[in-house]
């Protein structure tokens, strides 16, 4: 059975990277004695994959995994039985049993919302960074250079933004975090800042996931999480 569980990530945890965090959760599976599927052949590994890996430093209340459990287990049970296997820095939010014709988490990964705000310490006098935020994305084009693995491209980051708000604190952003797009909201302030002639600090934004989405059906965006039931 398919299993997907919903967990944020805060204080100290936030700098342990994405390899390190998958380590981490085999080990809490196997003290939370959870009946996770091993895969077959000369090295077997537990059967389990992560959403869209998020960033080294920043913060999430929506990351994602899946796994493939040998037995019925109830959500709440497994949900609590996780969470005392958690360390500070990590919740487990959720649990869902996926159908089992329900796509990967990282493979169904659509869009991520992010919110944006100045790290405490960092404000510059009399400047709202939130501002002019919607100027900058009235333009038709905002064109960047993004680097890849390969090469760097040209692209207009408006076809990759989603939606928007601000509040005069912060920018929620909702961007393309598929396979093909995968826009980080660095990348979108790091335009937004070249619009107002400044150049970002070191450690100047404090950024959080705040969920991820895949599309249903119709198409439309709907959390991983909304995918799969209780049990």
């Amino acid at each position: 059975m398919k299993y997907r569980i919903k967990f944020s990530k805060y204080n100290s945890m936030i700098f342990i990277g994405h390899l390190d965090m998958m380590r981490y959760f085999q080990k809490a599976i196997r003290r939370a004695q959870i009946p996770i599927a091993y895969s077959t052949g000369y090295s077997p590994h537990q059967i389990m994959s992560f959403a869209a890996p998020l960033g080294v430093g920043l913060y999430s209340n929506g990351e994602y995994a899946d796994l493939e459990l040998t037995q019925e287990i109830g959500t709440a049970e497994c949900r609590e039985k996780l969470q005392k296997a958690m360390v500070d820095g990590v919740d487990i939010l959720s649990v869902k049993v996926l159908p089992k014709d329900a796509g990967n988490a990282m493979a169904s990964v659509a869009a991520a919302g992010y919110t944006v705000k100045i790290r405490s310490g960092h404000e510059r006098a009399g400047f709202d960074f939130t501002k002019a935020f919607s100027d900058f994305m009235s333009r038709d084009e905002i064109m960047i250079e993004k680097e890849t693995k390969k090469s760097t491209k040209m692209l207009n980051l408006k076809d990759f933004i989603f939606d928007y708000k601000t509040d005069g604190q912060e920018i929620y952003l909702l961007v393309d975090a598929s396979s093909s797009g995968n826009i980080k909201p660095s990348l979108v302030m790091e335009a937004y800042y070249q619009f107002l002639h400044l150049q970002p600090e070191p450690f100047e934004f404090v950024v959080t996931r705040e969920e991820t989405y895949t599309r249903d059906q119709n198409g439309q965006l709907v959390s991983l999480d909304s995918v799969g039931d209780d049990l």
